[in-house]
Order: C-alpha cells, then structure tokens, then sequence
C-alpha cells in the first residue's frame, strides 16, 4: 500500500495541513478533556476506515492516559462498562456525526440532550468540531492511502512553524 500524494509536499498543500492542524490545537487547548476528543477522533476513524488516524489517536490516547483496555474497548463502547456517560455522550455525537449519510436526521434529539447534560458551550463547541475535523483528516487519510502504523507521537508540531 503506497501513499498516492504527499499533500504538504507543496505550497498550496502546506498551507492546508497548517491551517487544519491550527484548528486541531484551539480545540485541543480547549477545555473538553484530551482524553475525549481523542475517544471521538478514534472512533470517528475506525468508522471511516481511516489506518493513520487510527494510530494517530490511538497513541495519542495512550499518551494522554488512556488504558489499553478502554482503548480496545472503544469500537464496542456500547457494549462495554469503562466509560463514563459523558464519554458514551460524546461517543454517540461522533458515531451519529460521522454517519450523517446513514442517518437521514443527523445527530438525533436525544444523543445532543445528552451532550448538553454532560457538557458546557465551550466544550460543546471543541467537541462538535473534533467530529467535523477528523472527518476531514479522515478523508485526507482514505483519498491519500496514508496507511497507519509510522506515526510518533507529535510528528506533526513542526507544522505550527
């Protein structure tokens, strides 16, 4: 499996991953816990098939604390008890935003009730926009044919440069 396009290979391509990485950190500097937005973008990723972004968030998750058993878990969250009601909130807003082609509504009432209970505006802001954004990695990642497993740990802050 070969990469087809280095994307920050040229200018135009630069400018895109640096902006969208700009965007990763105000969400990561936000007050939603890393340890959630990684959950989301790891579950987001194992629905769209994306293998970089997979063990990106993976190690990600590792890094930030996460046990192996609740990262093993997190493709059958529903069917497991390691998560809070929070993170199971959070989980069905990135499963439901992610599958917007499959569910005709959107995010339904109930899951953004949930997400309201358990989180405030400013979390709701990072945590809707962790969703959007690593369906567009995750795009990147499948169109790309960027494949997982080479990735360390913060590989990626030289694009802050």
């Amino acid at each position: 499996m070969e990469p087809r396009f280095d994307l920050i290979a040229n200018e135009t391509g630069a400018k895109i991953a640096k902006r969208t990485y700009g965007v990763s950190l105000v969400i990561e500097q936000s007050s939603l816990p890393k340890t959630t937005q990684e959950l989301v973008s790891l579950r987001a990723s194992q629905i769209n098939g994306c293998g970089f972004c997979v063990d990106i968030h993976t190690k990600e998750a590792a890094r930030a604390g996460e046990s192996s058993a609740r990262l093993h878990l997190v493709a059958a969250w529903r069917h497991s008890t390691v998560f809070t009601e929070a993170e199971r909130a959070a989980l069905a807003l990135a499963e439901e935003g992610t599958r917007l082609a499959d569910a005709h509504d959107g995010v339904s009432d109930e899951t953004w009730a949930r997400v309201r209970k358990h989180y405030d505006d400013d979390q709701i802001a990072a945590l809707v926009s962790v969703v959007a954004m690593i369906n567009a990695s995750n795009r990147f990642g499948v169109i790309l044919n960027n494949p997982g497993g080479g990735y360390e740990p913060g590989m990626f802050t030289a694009l802050t440069d």
